[in-house]
């Protein structure tokens, strides 16, 4: 940074202290600051979106692979001859193609109709910040100008040159400042109606893509009943698994009582 504009920076920052502790007039804007309240609340809210949908994505990816790493690890208790050993290649099977599906639908439209357009719709708010960022500095600049005016008017300079001169130098400003202040007030409405293009659609993909994925979830899953016995009463497994816990005492090979 260059001298002059360090300088510049220091003047603005005394300013704005100056002016937020009432030791100096502070132009506002009312209708201004509330587009860009707004506009704040608006640009924390699709972030946050951003990210929660990415940790779906990534959720789901990380779901159907350690459905395919259980199933993968189940496999490996049976034997191919044994009752049960077909039973762990199906589920195999069927986790693995569960696991591709996810793949393709989060790749492939989840991505392009849900993350990709929220993304560019976030994409626009560090530009529009820089915008605001300059429109306080143009504010701060004219309030230190009308400042100086006052002073001037206030107690005269033996230069006579001065007060004119402060004087052209603040209704630059000012000019700058109200053409861009202006502006921005006319755009924030615009950029925050510009959602309802971008999230409407995405909402509504976000629905489909996890009633799709269910979908397949359930139907690849439910395949897989027929090579299940019907469902055990809960008292019928508790009696089983008392049965082998009893065997285990006779042959002393666990230190239950």
């Amino acid at each position: 940074m260059s001298w002059s504009g360090l300088k510049k920076n220091l003047s603005r920052a005394t300013t704005s202290v100056l002016s937020k502790t009432g030791n100096m007039d502070r132009t506002t804007d009312r209708e201004f600051e509330e587009e860009e309240r707004r506009f704040k609340n608006l640009e924390h809210k699709v972030e946050r979106l951003h990210k929660e949908a990415n940790g779906y994505a990534q959720a789901v990816r990380n779901m159907t692979a350690s459905q395919l790493t259980i199933a993968t690890t189940i496999d490996q208790f049976y034997d191919e001859g044994a009752p049960m050993g077909i039973y762990g290649i199906k589920y195999k099977e069927a986790v693995a193609k569960l696991e591709q599906q996810a793949q393709d639908e989060i790749d492939a439209a989840y991505r392009t109709t849900v993350l990709e357009p929220v993304g560019r719709y976030s994409a626009f708010f560090p530009e529009v910040n820089d915008a605001i960022k300059r429109r306080n500095k143009k504010m701060v600049d004219y309030d230190a100008a009308r400042s100086k005016v006052r002073k001037l008017v206030e107690r005269p300079s033996e230069d006579v040159t001065k007060l004119p001169r402060a004087e052209h130098e603040a209704n630059q400003l000012r000019e700058s400042y109200e053409t861009m202040n202006a502006q921005l007030t006319s755009e924030l409405p615009k950029i925050v109606d510009a959602r309802v293009a971008y999230l409407d659609p995405s909402f509504e993909s976000v629905v489909k893509s996890q009633l799709s994925f269910a979908q397949d979830a359930h139907n690849t899953l439910e395949s897989l009943r027929q090579f299940f016995p019907p469902e055990t009463e809960g008292y019928e497994l508790e009696e089983a698994a008392e049965g082998i816990l009893a065997q285990m005492r006779e042959l002393s090979i666990c230190g239950l009582a």
